[in-house]
């Protein structure tokens, strides 16, 4: 919860410089939210790649629990496209680009940003900020209704990460490898169906 007040709070910060002008314009400096977003995918990168016993307990995992990041996916676009029928000045693909973001909130709004402007990658940070936040704050009342993967799906591409402890604590240590497998497909396709939704 820390982290993302943080991270709400370092957006608000950026809003208040740009309308006082506080800062330079960044946009001047050539694009600079591309090469940030290569630096971030970097660090991912190297994350993982140091991580190499998180890869062998991935084969641990019952073959049932790995569909569970598709059924995230699949879920997530087809409410995502059913809400799309609500926002009249919006299409489709831009809200299954927002929806693409599954929690990945820094990836998803740099992306969005740079192929539909800064109104809908505005919309893509808050969306995603909201879809963490729900998680770290709803998973006891998802284990208690719906069962111990609920939080897990809610969580997205931050179940490897910022929602983990939480899922942890009320799911069961029992669904850690769960939770980390699924935060790394998830956060995986992240580049490539946000890019794909925001260029059709």
């Amino acid at each position: 919860m820390r982290g993302s007040l943080i991270i709400v709070g370092f957006f608000v910060l950026g809003i208040v410089c740009g309308v006082m002008h506080w800062l330079p314009d960044l946009n001047a400096w050539g694009n600079v939210s591309f090469w940030t977003l290569c630096a971030l995918l970097f660090c991912v990168g190297v994350t993982v790649g140091n991580n190499t016993a998180l890869l062998k307990s991935f084969r641990q995992l019952d073959p049932r629990l790995m569909l569970l990041p598709l059924m995230t996916i699949v879920g997530t676009l087809s409410a995502t496209a059913i809400a799309a029928m609500a926002l009249p000045g919006r299409s489709l693909t831009d809200c299954l680009a927002v929806g693409s973001g599954f929690g990945y909130y820094s990836l998803s709004s740099i992306l969005i940003t740079q192929y539909s402007g800064p109104e809908l990658g505005t919309v893509a940070l808050l969306a995603n900020i909201i879809r963490e936040v729900i998680t770290l704050l709803g998973a006891p009342l998802m284990v208690k209704f719906f069962g111990p993967l609920a939080p897990i799906s809610s969580g997205g591409a931050t179940t490897m990460d910022t929602t983990l402890p939480i899922i942890t604590r009320c799911s069961g240590q029992d669904f850690v490898i769960v939770s980390l497998f699924h935060g790394f497909l998830v956060d995986f396709s992240v580049p490539f169906l946000v890019t794909f939704f925001s260029t059709v």
